[in-house]
């Protein structure tokens, strides 16, 4: 069982942090005193905060997180204000809302960029600063879609299966290195990522009369799903991962995730056992037993 070491303060990296989970996780690590270098696209969202803190104990960056050469400049900056950085939080993101076909080639692309490069970026402009360090912890706020498909979220999916196939490769490189990764998988969020975090794409008239047209209109009027998950709480889940040692590899937040979650897995599991003996059956002869 991993053990729960007692609080030290820390230096923390978070991405996305003018509102959402990202902002509740800045707030929460300030009262417990922790620093946080925090980036936003909209910085004057946090003065806020750093009236009340000071810039001894949180320095605020402007960041897009598709911008290559803006990601390596802050990391450097961050670094260097705060002299180390114990754990990079990367939570900058939002949806596309909308069917695949719906959806524009730009569309698709900034989807992937932000969700999926965005976070390969600040994990690579890190790494060199973590290794010399001798350790430290990243987080990747991903999605129960990082294992679970929805309809109208193609783009979206694509990103989170995406950012969570690297991490799950990427622990395994850097675990020798004293770092330790958590991919966090939240489900529904009481945050203003459905009316401010969506990118909509231009509806077909093909789908207006399918269950997918439904669905799409229930999800646009908030009545298609019960948003259960708060973000307080998962803020606080988030950071109480960070004083576990060794870091999980996967916290899933909410039951609706964990209820998902592991339909899907089982689901999963039974599809695979039952492909078996056709796995086994192209296997080379000389390869057999």
């Amino acid at each position: 069982m991993p053990a729960t070491a007692p609080h030290l303060h820390r230096t923390w990296f978070v991405t996305g942090t003018s509102s959402g989970i990202g902002r509740q996780l800045t707030e929460l690590l300030l009262v417990r005193g922790d620093r946080v270098a925090a980036t936003a696209r909209r910085t004057h969202a946090l003065d806020d905060l750093v009236a009340e803190h000071g810039d001894d104990r949180l320095r605020v960056f402007a960041l897009d997180v598709t911008d290559p050469a803006a990601v390596r400049r802050v990391v450097d900056e961050a670094f260097a204000a705060f002299g180390r950085v114990d754990v990079v939080v990367n939570n900058a993101g939002y949806g596309l809302f909308g069917a695949a076909e719906e959806a524009t080639d730009e569309q698709i692309v900034r989807q992937l960029d932000t969700n999926l490069l965005g976070p390969v970026r600040v994990t690579r402009a890190a790494l060199p600063r973590l290794r010399d360090q001798g350790g430290g912890r990243i987080v990747q706020i991903s999605s129960i879609g990082g294992q679970v498909g929805f309809p109208l979220m193609s783009a979206y999916n694509a990103s989170k299966w995406g950012v969570e196939g690297f991490f799950e490769s990427l622990r395994l490189e850097v675990e020798p290195f004293g770092i330790q990764t958590t991919i966090v998988e939240p489900g529904t969020v009481r945050t203003a990522f459905v009316s401010q975090g969506i990118d909509r794409t231009r509806p077909l008239e093909a789908y207006e009369d399918t269950d997918l047209g439904d669905y799409r209109r229930g999800m646009l009027a908030g009545t298609a799903l019960p948003f259960i998950g708060d973000p307080v709480r998962i803020a606080r889940a988030v950071i109480d991962s960070v004083d576990r040692d060794p870091a999980p590899a996967r916290l899933v937040l909410g039951s609706d995730a964990y209820e998902l979650g592991r339909t899907t897995l089982v689901q999963r599991l039974a599809d695979l056992e039952a492909q078996r003996s056709v796995a086994y059956s192209t296997d080379a002869e000389d390869a057999r037993g």
